[in-house]
């Protein structure tokens, strides 16, 4: 690689960047200085939402883009690009690039679909805040923020894999996309990670020409994201290993559960580069 080509990471929070039970990013906290200290702009890409994103952006110091609800949409701070680009709407402080279907239309697939199938089927709206807290592990106010959906659905299927499939069939018919997280599936319209990510790759191509990019993931959902970068990473989960359905040529699987695994991958990666 030149030294010319500017480095980019994108990253999955849930399992990948943050530990999937106490959603800590401790282990990674020596690889995290040093991204920040070498000015590489690191892309949240996850499923979690705004609202909780914006709370590990302020925990880690992250002033760059991030990409919410698998893809739905990217958020770009105000004056980051020098020049001007297409986006669909103004919040805040950012320039929002949205890909997705809006929330409640992805309720109505949902309950459609279990109507349709007879399945018990219990997606995020269905729940209450402590439930989600319950469900995975989220202190009461993090679940809140985790409700502030606006282009993706959670859901858990309770039943066989065949009438979990008998689900997920009816709602691609309707033609959305259903993916495997690490707790839940995923409804979303067409966009995914991998679309927002070739996205925001191309406006940071416009600003500085030349770039190598890397993703990190732990997940199905992850799979597009990684088969739009140059560098595709896969951690470990829980139980040491690596998740099977997530093919890229060229993949980097890393020993290390989670951040412990990023902590890996990145310093390795950056010492590879000096």
């Amino acid at each position: 690689m030149g030294s010319e080509a500017h480095l980019i990471i994108y990253t999955d929070l849930d399992g990948t960047l943050l530990d999937h039970e106490t959603y800590s990013f401790g282990l990674a906290q020596e690889a995290l200085k040093e991204v920040e200290r070498r000015g590489i702009p690191l892309v949240l890409c996850t499923s979690k939402t705004r609202a909780e994103v914006e709370q590990y952006r302020q925990l880690l110091n992250n002033h760059d883009p991030f990409i919410v609800e698998n893809g739905g949409a990217t958020f770009i701070p105000k004056g980051y690009f020098a020049f001007a680009y297409p986006y669909q709407k103004e919040i805040a402080e950012y320039h929002v690039i949205e890909a997705g279907i809006p929330y409640p239309q992805l309720v109505a697939a949902l309950n459609m679909a279990r109507e349709e199938s007879g399945v018990k089927v219990v997606g995020f709206s269905d729940l209450s805040a402590e439930e989600v807290a319950r469900l995975t592990g989220l202190l009461p106010e993090e679940a809140r923020l985790a409700k502030e959906r606006e282009y993706d659905e959670p859901f858990l299927v309770h039943g066989s894999e065949e009438e979990a499939e008998r689900v997920k069939v009816l709602l691609r018919k309707q033609g959305f996309l259903c993916t495997q997280g690490g707790r839940f599936d995923h409804l979303t319209g067409r966009n995914d990670k991998g679309r927002a990510v070739s996205t925001l790759t191309g406006l940071f191509q416009q600003a500085w020409g030349r770039v190598r990019t890397v993703g990190i993931g732990d997940s199905q959902n992850d799979l597009p994201m990684l088969r739009t970068v140059d560098v595709a990473i896969l951690v470990q989960r829980p139980d040491e290993t690596h998740d099977p359905t997530v093919r890229v040529p060229n993949l980097i699987r890393v020993r290390g559960i989670g951040p412990q695994g990023w902590r890996t991958a990145v310093l390795d990666l950056l010492v590879r580069q000096d």
